[in-house]
């Protein structure tokens, strides 16, 4: 499996990200489409509304939303989500493509972990 590596979707693309994934559940403020060069938007990858939500309003609880997501991520559709990720690293690089500043504290984290990229 190629390498899946995480990456801010506002930074310049690198030659090296081989497949650009998107896997925020919104479209990242002030970044045309045009210009995200994005080949995927798995929302089904992407933390529920509702967990969304909770963990903004309890950032200091990472370990509490890890738990929840990894639960969210059980889910049928996730699964399937995760292995076409899966079978895009079997061919060629990917890069996890986020909004979130803190890349250490956001579910980027968790997706590396279940990819086995951690």
């Amino acid at each position: 499996m190629g390498p899946v590596r995480a990456g801010r979707v506002y930074d310049e693309p690198r030659p090296d990200d081989g497949r650009r994934v998107l896997v925020d559940r919104l479209w990242p403020r002030g970044l045309r489409k045009d210009d995200a060069r994005i080949d995927d938007w798995p929302r089904e990858l992407t933390p529920s509304t509702g967990l969304r939500q909770w963990y903004h309003a309890h950032p200091d609880a990472f370990d509490e939303f890890r738990q929840r997501y990894l639960t969210e991520l059980d889910e049928p559709v996730a699964v399937e989500a995760l292995d076409r990720v899966r079978s895009a690293a079997s061919a060629r690089d990917v890069t996890l493509l986020t909004a979130t500043r803190s890349l250490d504290a956001s579910h980027v984290t968790v997706l590396l972990e279940v990819l086995g990229s951690s």
